[in-house]
């Protein structure tokens, strides 16, 4: 399973609407409910780029970046060419028009064994193989999501 970067910026924010779900899967994610959880270390670039945009100073985004990395069982996976080509091929089969979406997308098929994403992003909807999962269905099972 993966964390895609809307979840993991949620849970950085001092505000987000998806700010509550986050807190609770990263603290299941901390207690090793769903064992080893991904996120491509693309995840990082892609947030440094939003804080920059926000107005968050390098400090203040060094310090978000070591809360994420210092998670308990969330591993970030390194960028590899194989990832690197398999993006940019998911960009123009895909129509993907962010970079970071299509990193996520590559490292969830390429590297992690069950290829599920967790976020609030349908554009992982068009990828086959791609197993999309709300972060909402992680707190409360029941839920029926879109």
């Amino acid at each position: 399973m993966m964390l895609e970067s809307d979840l993991l910026y949620a849970f950085v924010k001092k505000e987000d609407r998806l700010k509550p779900v986050a807190e609770r899967v990263i603290q299941q994610v901390a207690e090793g409910r769903h064992g080893t959880v991904h996120a491509s270390r693309e995840v990082l670039h892609e947030l440094y780029y939003v804080s920059m945009h926000e107005g968050v100073t390098l400090d203040q985004y060094i310090t978000r970046a070591a809360s994420l990395t210092a998670i308990p069982n969330l591993v970030f996976l390194p960028t590899t060419h194989e990832v690197d080509l398999l993006a940019l091929t998911l960009m123009k089969q895909y129509r993907l028009s962010s970079i970071f979406d299509a990193y996520h997308a590559a490292t969830a098929l390429n590297q992690d064994p069950d290829h599920t994403m967790v976020s609030t992003d349908h554009v992982y909807e068009k990828i086959p193989g791609l197993n999309l999962v709300h972060p909402e269905k992680l707190v409360n099972p029941k839920l029926k999501t879109t």
